[in-house]
C-alpha cells in the first residue's frame, strides 16, 4: 500500500509541474496570438493543476489507518476525490463554452489569430501525450481510479489540441478567424462530455456497485475447490478505491462441528484470495447444507455443489 501511495504521488507531481509549464505557455501565447481556443485550452491544463492537487491530498487520507469511525479506512476518498474533479472540468468546461457562444455572437469581428498559437498547439500535443502515459501507466499499475480519469482527461487533451490545431490551420488556410471560436466551442462540448463519463464511471463505486460482473464466476470456481463447502450464495462486492470487500455465504454439512466449519470458512477464503489480486477483506457467513431462508437481502449466487 505504501509503495503504490509512492507511484500515485510521484504521478501527481509529475502532472501539477508538466501541466503547469503547458498551462502557462498557452495562456500567455494564446492572449498575445489572441486565440481563444489556445486560451480555453490552457485553462483546461489549469483545471488539470487542480486535479492533481487533489489527488495529492487526497493521497494522504488514504494512507491513514483504520479507526473506530472508519474501521475499513481512508480508501473511499479516492473515488471522492474523483468525483470532485469531474465537476471541476465541468465547471471549466461550463465557462468556456459561455465564452465561445458570446464570441460567435458579438457583433465585433473576429480577429486571425497569430501564427505562434500553431507552434504552442504542437507543443502542448507532444506535452500531453507524455503526461497521459505517464498516468495511464501508473494508474493500472497501482489500479487508480483517479490516475486512470486523470490519464483520460490528458487523452482527451491530446485530442482537443489536435482540434485546436486542425481549426487554427483551416483558418490561416482559409483566412476565416470565426473557426477559432468554432473550434473552442466544440473543445467546451468535448470537456463537458468528459467531465460526465468521469462522474458515472465513479459514482458505480460509490453506489456500492461494481461493473465487471465475471469476478463472480472467479469466485464460485475458487469456492467449487474447496471440500466441504457448498451452494455459494448472496454473494457481494464492492470497493475501496483499488481494493476489494467480499461478502459471501456457504453451506456445510450440518453436522460439523464449529471448528470444522470455520476450517472450511478460512479455506474459501484464501481461495478467493489466490484467485482476486487487491482482495481488502472476506466475510464468509456459514449456513446449514440444504437451509432455506426467505427474505434474504439481494446477492449473486453460484451453482449448488
Amino acid at each position: 500500500m505504501n509503495n503504490r501511495l509512492s507511484l500515485i504521488t510521484i504521478a501527481a507531481w509529475a502532472g501539477i509541474v508538466g501541466n503547469l509549464i503547458l498551462a502557462v505557455l498557452k495562456i500567455i501565447i494564446g492572449i498575445t496570438s489572441e486565440s481563444l481556443a489556445v486560451i480555453g485550452d490552457g485553462i483546461d491544463s489549469t483545471t488539470d493543476i487542480l486535479s492533481f492537487l487533489i489527488i495529492l491530498f487526497a493521497t494522504q487520507i488514504i494512507a491513514k489507518e483504520p479507526d473506530k469511525t472508519h474501521p475499513y479506512g481512508h480508501h473511499r476518498a479516492e473515488p471522492i476525490a474523483t468525483i470532485i474533479i469531474s465537476f471541476i472540468i465541468f465547471f471549466i468546461g461550463a465557462q468556456l463554452l459561455q465564452f465561445s457562444v458570446q464570441k460567435l455572437v458579438a457583433a465585433k469581428p473576429v480577429e486571425l489569430p497569430s501564427i505562434t498559437a500553431i507552434y504552442i498547439t504542437i507543443i502542448s500535443i507532444v506535452g500531453k501525450i507524455i503526461l497521459a502515459f505517464t498516468q495511464f501507466s501508473i494508474g493500472k499499475k497501482t489500479s487508480s481510479q483517479m490516475l486512470i480519469a486523470n490519464g483520460k482527461n490528458m487523452l482527451n487533451d491530446i485530442f482537443i489540441s489536435l482540434g485546436i490545431l486542425i481549426g487554427l490551420a483551416f483558418a490561416f488556410w482559409f483566412n476565416t478567424p470565426i473557426l477559432d471560436p468554432i473550434f473552442a466551442l466544440i473543445i467546451s462540448l468535448w470537456v463537458l462530455i468528459t467531465a460526465i463519463k468521469i462522474f458515472l464511471e465513479t459514482n458505480t463505486e460509490l453506489m456500492e456497485g461494481y461493473e465487471d460482473t465475471s469476478i463472480y464466476n472467479q469466485i464460485f470456481e475458487a469456492v467449487s475447490k474447496v471440500a466441504g463447502a457448498h451452494n455459494p450464495h448472496r454473494t457481494r462486492i464492492r470497493k475501496l478505491a483499488s481494493l476489494l470487500v467480499i461478502d459471501i455465504d456457504i453451506e456445510v454439512d450440518r453436522d460439523l462441528t464449529v471448528e470444522k466449519g470455520h476450517a472450511i470458512a478460512v479455506e474459501v477464503e484464501n481461495a478467493i484470495k489466490a484467485v482476486l489480486d487487491n482482495v481488502y477483506d472476506v466475510s464468509v457467513h456459514i449456513e446449514p447444507l440444504g437451509n432455506e431462508e426467505h427474505g434474504e437481502k439481494y446477492g449473486v449466487c453460484g451453482k449448488k455443489i
